[in-house]
């Protein structure tokens, strides 16, 4: 096997998935991780032409899985060279004072939680060999919070902290790690957002033309694709239409 190992989490659909498919093109071999086994299967069998691939079936909020899952690598899997976190989700979009217990744990537990189970399987390995580069798929909510967004956006100004608390920690190991953070993105977001209410999730990109993630995963090679010597440590993203989490240009699209 030649090339970079890349992990990703969150590879079934949106960020995830165009990134598996960018990355193929460009000689990573993929690690696809997910909990729709039919998913990663397609997708596998999408790939493999292209590359080197092989899949992972969990729930990132389940750390025995997380560790037992990562284990099953074979040996030649296991030097993995890049960790994208892109798994994660909002639910619900409540005030504060009527927001669902549900909710807020699904939130943390994937959003936070998640990313630190699989961040503490592949980290020492990094270590190890003193190489190796983190890109955590965080989010304008991350950096400011907008109304309803309560929980939501603590999740991501969490993964915001979380990042920056990596790149001290494993600045002596010569590891990268970076901040991507995108405002509006076409993906599932929102339809998983508003329990699979369709017309609700249709509202949220109407009269603009947002993000794909194909966008998102540009952003991602290119980081990937610096010199060595260069890390893009913290990136925002907008549709043209979007000037901040709240500010929307409607009559755009």
């Amino acid at each position: 096997m030649t090339g970079k190992i890349a992990f990703i989490t969150g590879a079934t659909s949106g960020i995830g998935e165009a990134t598996a498919r960018l990355l193929a093109r460009h000689n990573f071999n993929l690690i696809l991780c997910g909990r729709r086994k039919d998913r990663l299967k397609k997708l596998q069998d999408e790939l493999s032409s292209q590359t080197e691939a092989t899949t992972l079936s969990f729930d990132v909020r389940n750390q025995p899985d997380v560790m037992a899952a990562i284990d099953t690598l074979p040996p030649e899997w296991k030097a993995i060279d890049v960790l994208i976190n892109n798994a994660g989700n909002a639910h619900g979009l409540d005030p504060i004072q009527t927001g669902s217990l549900e909710d807020w744990d699904a939130m943390i537990d994937i959003n936070v939680k998640g990313l630190l189970y699989v961040s503490k399987e592949i980290i020492p390995g990094m270590i190890q060999r003193k190489s190796g580069h983190i890109i955590n798929l965080g989010s304008i909510a991350g950096k400011e919070v907008y109304p309803n967004g309560n929980v939501y956006c603590a999740s991501k100004f969490a993964v915001d902290a979380l990042t920056k608390g990596m790149r001290l920690d494993l600045n002596p190991f010569s590891i990268k790690v970076t901040s991507i953070n995108p405002g509006l993105v076409e993906t599932e977001f929102s339809l998983v957002r508003f329990k699979g209410d369709e017309a609700k999730s249709s509202t949220v990109y109407k009269g603009i033309k947002p993000l794909k993630g194909e966008d998102i995963a540009n952003i991602i090679l290119f980081t990937l694709t610096c010199g060595d010597h260069v890390v893009l440590a913290d990136i925002t993203v907008f549709p043209t239409a979007q000037a901040s989490s709240t500010l929307v240009n409607r009559n755009s699209g």
